[in-house]
Formats: C-alpha cells, structure tokens, sequence
C-alpha cells in the first residue's frame, strides 16, 4: 500500500474541541477510538492570534507524526481564527463535512468544523450551535437516526434528529445562569454546596416544570425559602438546578411531539448528565449518557471518512 493510500484512508486524525475557555485536543485512530488526548485551559477568549499559533504548535510538538487536524467550536467564530459559516440544518454528515474550512494556523493546516444553524419548525426562531455538531454526528454514527438528544452543559441543547440528520433544535442557558447565580448576587449569599439528587432536585424540577409561577418568579423563591427556613441551605444548590432543568423540561414537552417515545440520549459530562437522567425519569422518560469525549471520538473521524482525507 502505498504512503498516499495510507495517508487517506488509514491515517491517524487529530479532533480539537476548542471552545470559549478550553482546548481539548484528541489523537484518533481509523476505527474511532483515543490514541491520546490531552486538555489545557486556552480558550480562544483568552488568546489573541499569537496565543492561537502558540496553542496549534504545542499540539504539533506532542504529535509531530499527526494525520490531518479538525477543530470545532469557537475557533470557527468571530473571536476565533478564522470566521466558519454554519451549515444551515437540516444537515448530516454530508452537510458539515463538506462546510469544513481549510485555514493554517502558525503554517500547520487544519479544517475548521462549522456549526449548524437552524430555524425550529415549533417558532420559526433562531439558534446556532459550535461544537456540539461535532458529538451530534459522533451519535448519528452510533447509529441514532430518529428522536430527541440533549447535550447537557453551560448552554444546553435540546436536539431533534430525522431521517439520520440534525433537524432543529434549542437552547437553554440554564447552566451559565445556575453558575452565574451561585457565583454573586442575591441567590449566592444563600445558595451552598453542590447539586445533589434527592427530594429538594425533585421539588426543583416539579416546580419548574409547571410554570407556575413563571421562572423569574421562582428563582427569587429560592431565597425565600432559605430565609423563611422552607428549604435547607444545603439542599439549595439542588432545588435550584432542578427548577432550571425543570423549565427546560417544559418547554422540551411544549416542543416536540417525539419527546418521550423513545430513550432519549444525554451527550456530555456524567455529573450533570445525571441529574439530567434523574429528572426525565421523575417524568417517566428514559434516558442513556454517552459520555462527550466519546461522541466526539466518533464525529471527528466521521467528517474525516466524508472528506475521503482530503
């Protein structure tokens, strides 16, 4: 077989999740699994382009022999490195592979995975994703060609597949608000611990799910019920996680009428993904965690086979 052959079909590929405040870089082999990974806390926010090459470069130095290299995330924005337009949904694997955009950071070349961007049938509104494309098609290459997914995180998404495509999706900031809260204003003074299962998560995700009252409304009631001694401090941090996932339920029930058929994937970290899975099954829904890594593994070497290894 020849070194070109090899090269293109054989080759170990390199997938960067690069994201606002992280780099995460994965060596892949042919069949989809980790040779090696390695993370480091080099965000493009932090990074002018100087940082950017100085980032690619400490990557090249651990692996000098790497195959071809994709990053995905916020690399592709326009704080990044170069600016990748979203594939527009419904898209597949066809769609983003063939997005990808060929830029060279520092000399070493690379593809810039795009995002997708969609209009949700249920509103007509719109939304966008980098990155989590990537572990999407990671799962579509599981298999998974009908249904709803979540990708539990700062910015969760909730996703509908069709026909083995991403069709729409939405998503709620309930991570980045339960960080921010916890870190200063009013709820931080009364807020403690970490999130845990048990009955105050529960009470927190019924209480969100109904809506009743609205959202706004309930987050002051976290503080009020501190200080009126109707829920511990210590169980705070739970009741509140649980009434922000809660209210994502809602609207998730409010959307898709496939929501629920079918188990439905949680793609990201396990601690969250729990209390993700707890609370779907406080409503009877079933649930499976993917592991985020693992779905990523999977999608870069999915656009990696599309390309043919261009």
């Amino acid at each position: 077989m020849s070194h070109a052959a090899k090269t293109e079909s054989e080759a170990d590929i390199v997938g960067i999740n690069w994201g606002s405040t992280n780099f995460r870089a994965y060596r892949i082999a042919p069949d989809g699994s980790a040779i090696d990974e390695y993370a480091a806390p080099t965000g493009v926010a932090a990074l002018d382009r100087d940082g950017m090459v100085e980032a690619v470069a400490g990557l090249v130095a651990r692996w000098p022999d790497h195959g071809p290299i994709y990053a995905s995330g916020m690399i592709g924005s326009n704080i990044g490195w170069a600016e990748a337009p979203y594939a527009l949904a419904p898209a597949g694997l066809g769609e983003v592979a063939s997005a990808c955009v060929p830029v060279e950071i520092g000399g070493t070349p690379l593809r810039i995975v795009p995002g997708i961007a969609c209009r949700r049938a249920f509103d007509d509104a719109p939304d966008v994703m980098r990155g989590e494309e990537v572990e999407l098609l990671g799962l579509l290459a599981m298999g998974q060609a009908q249904g709803i997914a979540a990708l539990p995180g700062t910015h969760t998404k909730w996703v509908r597949i069709e026909d083995g495509r991403i069709a729409d999706f939405f998503t709620a900031m309930s991570g980045e608000i339960f960080d921010r809260l916890t870190l200063q204003g009013l709820l931080a003074s009364v807020v403690e611990g970490e999130a845990v299962e048990g009955d105050a998560f529960h009470a927190g995700v019924a209480a969100g799910k109904s809506r009743s009252p609205g959202l706004a409304t309930q987050l002051f009631g976290v503080r009020a019920k501190v200080v009126r001694g109707d829920l511990q401090r210590s169980e705070s941090a739970s009741y509140l996680r649980g009434l922000l996932i809660g209210s994502e339920l809602a609207d998730a029930l409010d959307v898709s009428a496939d929501f629920g058929k079918a188990q439905i994937p949680l793609i990201g970290n396990g601690p969250l993904s729990r209390l993700y899975a707890a609370a779907l099954a406080s409503i009877g829904l079933e649930s499976r965690f993917i592991p985020s890594g693992e779905a990523c593994l999977k999608g870069f070497r999915a656009i990696h086979d599309a390309r043919n290894g261009d």
